[in-house]
């Protein structure tokens, strides 16, 4: 199997990561971008014991991925052509059901999280996000201070 999905820029755009099956089991590689004009391209296992969804941390050190429900952080180092991975760690012991949808946030201490609730005793419950433009003015016109 070959299965290549999931690609991801790292922030200096000089790599390249991704999920594949190529050896059985859905794991994260890492690969040099663009490929290198000798052709050889290196290609680096990130994950250990299966991986997916990779995302790069937006300070350019860490490399995070999904694990089963667990996310995982892989410390690296990137010098010319050579990349090399840290042993992944556990980041978030429990994300909210494989299958979320994640992401992490710039300051690469949090990550949204969008789960979806399965099985007939999920809660059918509807949840609204509002976001408010302009809030003291809301605030302002709402509650006169002063008058």
């Amino acid at each position: 199997m070959n299965d290549l999905s999931a690609p991801s820029f790292s922030p200096d755009g000089r790599w390249l990561a991704y999920e594949s099956e190529q050896s059985g089991t859905r794991e994260v590689y890492v690969r040099t971008f663009p490929s290198p004009s000798s052709g050889s391209v290196g290609q680096w296992l990130v994950s250990t014991n299966g991986g997916s969804v990779p995302r790069w941390s937006r300070s350019g050190r860490e490399l995070l991925y999904q694990s089963g429900d667990q996310i995982m952080a892989v410390r690296y180092t990137a010098s010319g052509d050579a990349f090399v991975a840290d042993k992944p760690r556990v980041w978030i012991a429990k994300l909210g059901g494989v299958g979320a949808l994640w992401d992490v946030t710039p300051d690469g201490k949090r990550v949204a999280v969008v789960s979806r609730a399965g099985g007939a005793e999920a809660p059918r419950e509807e949840h609204a996000i509002v976001f408010v433009q302009s809030f003291f003015d809301e605030v302002r016109r709402r509650v006169p201070i002063g008058r």
